[in-house]
């Protein structure tokens, strides 16, 4: 491996770091322990690493890591920075896509910093880590350094950004990711209360996301709303008058591809 190994700790054990900190042995790295409040979840994890130990405490005073990852929930990174015993001239970041650095200010790290992956993660789902863009963020030049490294090991996409740029980013990531997941859940129930199979969609939503990547969205926009067809869009209006939520969501996003033509 051309980057440096170091050592590392995981504080949390959820589906980021159920990824991550596999695909960081993998390429070198060592992780030394996992910690979870209850240990169950750390046992899960530390039964896919090498060499990892539980973690019972949040006392890594006398930890040989250099590295300690905090992959927990957002509202939780806070509580845990100020609470967790770090070793001298120890390196403490965040996955979080939403918060900035300040979360991380009054922790005993030496330096702290934002090892961000952009992706979503699910514990069933294998990723390849060489095509995941990590977002990077230290006010320290040396923990960059080595926040850059780290990440290099793993992905080719890597980018040292500000708080400002990374929680923009992770915005537009909710419309381009979670909502365009919750518009084909929507989608799946339609066709179910019509007896059909959703996978008779599969071709025309591949088709929308290939063209989409490979030309600006915009561009290719279609649908009655783009071509101003007020009649189908009055009938589809028409057909989910059962469902006044639905009903609103369309109506708010056919008027706004009306509005941005």
């Amino acid at each position: 491996m051309k980057n440096a190994a170091y050592h590392i700790s995981f504080i949390g054990a959820g589906n980021v770091a159920w990824h991550l900190a596999p695909a960081l042995e993998n390429v070198g790295h060592f992780v030394n322990e996992v910690y979870t409040p209850d240990g169950k979840s750390a046992k899960k994890l530390v039964g896919n690493l090498y060499n990892a130990k539980i973690k019972d405490s949040l006392d890594f005073s006398d930890s040989l890591s250099q590295i300690f990852i905090l992959a927990v929930p957002d509202d939780a990174i806070q509580g845990i920075a100020q609470e967790i015993k770090l070793p001298e001239q120890s390196l403490m970041v965040h996955t979080s896509g939403s918060k900035g650095l300040d979360v991380l200010e009054y922790s005993s790290a030496a330096a702290t910093g934002v090892f961000y992956p952009l992706q979503t993660f699910s514990k069933s789902k294998k990723l390849d880590f060489e095509r995941v863009p990590f977002l990077l963020e230290s006010e320290n030049k040396e923990a960059l350094k080595i926040l850059n490294s780290l990440a290099k090991s793993l992905s080719k996409n890597v980018k040292i950004v500000s708080t400002a740029q990374r929680k923009q980013m992770h915005l537009a990531a909710v419309f381009a990711c979670n909502f365009t997941n919750h518009m084909m859940s929507i989608s799946e129930k339609i066709m179910e209360n019509a007896q059909l199979d959703f996978s008779l969609l599969h071709p025309l939503v591949l088709e929308t996301i290939e063209k989409a990547l490979k030309h600006s969205p915009k561009s290719v926009q279609t649908g009655p709303a783009k071509r101003g067809d007020l009649e189908t869009l009055d009938k589809h209006m028409e057909m989910l008058q059962s469902d006044e939520n639905v009903q609103e969501i369309y109506r708010l996003i056919s008027q706004h591809i009306l509005d941005n033509q």
